[in-house]
């Protein structure tokens, strides 16, 4: 059932703490449920905003254990004390004093607070996953704290959409809603594709040893044509791949267009270069390369493939 809501930016901000997730939030509304929702803030955490905005979301939060303090996003902070107020309930003096030194480190190390879904969890429970997560490559670290910041925002929009849902008026009897989800059912079973807004394969790039996007790092985006379905390790014949497409991040980070606008994206190994050496000319790696694999069954998803750069170490994922 398509639900009619108005959520505000004030709202956004709540559910995450980055303003500018929050203007795009709104950008993207309407949303017609919780679960599409979600699938659009994933996209647009993971996806479009930069490292500035997830450091603005954790710098919202008050430490673990800790009040906020009176300059902080009052409603996205007194959220956060509630969630964590079960583990902290019976915590002892001692116990919050440790808590207090490991969190002191862990900000000392990696320059932002400790961030964890506290949801469930005891204080023992978290105390041990911020010293196991003490140990972590910074690089590593900001990814796996951005990944618990969307779990917290998640939690927060289910709350934000039930609450919302309360106000809005509920004119209809259940038979005409039932009549009208199978309506929509017929119409979901003989849908097409959905249309691409974006080319099927995306990239950008995130400097993690400065906080802030790779500007104009070459990327290119190629295809393997060799005799065999698949490249095999070590195979180092360059023929067998062919160019699909060139650019370079923009300010935020981001690729151009690496290929043509189009709806099913041929099945096959890709691989998508960077330029490291260029862009960090004293670093350890004079490029990086990332290949990956598009089966049949996959031709109509998206697939962004972001890189985390520091100057000796890498990571990435495959977003959507």
């Amino acid at each position: 059932m398509a639900m009619t809501m108005e959520i505000r930016e004030d709202d956004w901000m709540v559910c995450c703490g980055s303003s500018d997730f929050a203007k795009l939030m709104v950008k993207a509304s309407p949303f017609n449920s919780l679960e599409a929702a979600i699938e659009s803030a994933r996209d647009i955490w993971f996806n479009q905003v930069n490292v500035a905005a997830w450091l603005e979301a954790f710098a919202a939060h008050p430490q673990i254990g800790k009040s906020p303090s009176p300059s902080s996003n009052s409603d996205f902070a007194r959220r956060s004390v509630t969630e964590q107020s079960t583990a902290f309930a019976t915590t002892s003096a001692s116990a919050l004093e440790e808590l207090t030194e490991w969190n002191a480190v862990y900000r000392e190390r990696f320059g932002f607070i400790f961030i964890i879904c506290a949801s469930g969890r005891t204080h023992a429970e978290m105390l041990a996953e911020l010293k196991g997560r003490y140990a972590n490559r910074p690089i590593v670290e900001l990814e796996i704290a951005a990944k618990e910041q969307m779990k917290i925002t998640e939690l927060r929009m289910a709350k934000l959409f039930s609450e919302k849902a309360k106000g809005v008026s509920q004119t209809e009897s259940t038979k005409s809603q039932e009549d009208r989800l199978r309506i929509i059912g017929g119409h979901l079973n003989v849908a097409e594709a959905p249309k691409r807004s974006r080319p099927p394969i995306t990239t950008h790039v995130l400097d993690v040893s400065r906080g802030a996007p790779a500007v104009g790092v070459e990327v290119h985006l190629e295809v393997w044509n060799g005799t065999t379905n698949s490249p095999s390790f070590g195979h180092g014949g360059r023929g067998d791949w062919s160019m699909v497409g060139t650019s370079a991040t923009d300010k935020d980070g981001r690729s151009g267009p690496l290929m043509d606008l189009v709806e099913a994206l041929k099945p096959g190994t890709y691989r998508i270069s960077f330029n490291t050496g260029k862009y960090c000319p004293g670093g350890f790696f004079p490029y990086v390369t990332i290949a990956f694999e598009v089966t049949e069954s996959q031709k109509w998803e998206h697939f962004h493939v972001p890189l985390l750069l520091s100057p000796f170490s890498f990571t990435t994922y495959r977003g959507s």
